[in-house]
């Protein structure tokens, strides 16, 4: 069987605050930067690591399928997608939530004003749960960048979308109507992975949740 760990990395925000907690659980990670234009880091050793640096929003489909044991993901990626993923550890850094936001001048909209409105949101599974939860009928705009400009084009009324300080809101003259859920960078296993290298990540999970808890790796 395969020792070789294989290690999904979301490339963007998060790969620094990554590396620098493999490096505290005694992982060699040298060479991984995100100005390097490598996608794969090999390490010998026990066990063997390989690293795949990723778009965050292809971790989930790496690990569901395989093609990596692990993956490093924000739970926002991990909702939208719904992938079939063992979550292991909630690794507390990455926060952002999704929020509704509306134009400033409808800040004094309930909820239930939303009912038959048009959402835009780079989340849509996400989106249409929640609506649908409330018992509201939108219609759901999938868009791939700059949410904040579909209201003040028309494009929708409201929109969905994922913030951490609210600043972007802010500058598009946006205001958060209501908080749908928080959002940490999450370790995810594959099932079987799992299973059959046990021995080598069950130590590994264990370091990094003594690390998140505050603990001191020797």
């Amino acid at each position: 069987m395969d020792s070789c760990l294989t290690i999904a990395l979301s490339k963007g925000t998060l790969l620094k605050p990554t590396v620098e907690l493999l490096e505290q659980a005694n992982l060699p990670c040298a060479g991984i930067t995100a100005d390097s234009r490598n996608m794969v880091f090999s390490f010998t050793g026990d066990p063997e690591i390989r690293y795949i640096i990723c778009r965050p929003t292809d971790v989930p489909a790496y690990v569901e399928h395989g093609a990596a044991d692990l993956g490093f993901v924000g739970k926002d990626v991990i909702v939208e997608q719904g992938k079939d993923l063992f979550e292991m550890v909630d690794l507390k850094y990455g926060y952002c939530r999704f929020v509704v936001a509306v134009p400033a001048e409808d800040k004094d909209l309930k909820l239930q004003d939303l009912n038959y409105k048009r959402v835009a949101t780079k989340f849509p599974a996400v989106a249409e749960r929640f609506f649908r939860a409330n018992g509201l009928q939108v219609e759901i705009i999938t868009l791939h960048g700059n949410i904040e400009l579909a209201p003040l084009m028309g494009l929708s009324d409201v929109i969905v979308d994922i913030v951490s300080s609210g600043r972007t809101l802010k500058e598009n003259n946006l205001v958060e109507l209501v908080s749908i859920m928080d959002s940490t960078t999450r370790l995810v296993a594959n099932r079987v992975s799992y299973r059959t290298k046990h021995q080598e990540i069950q130590p590994l999970v264990e370091k990094i949740q003594m690390i998140v808890k505050g603990g001191i790796i020797t």
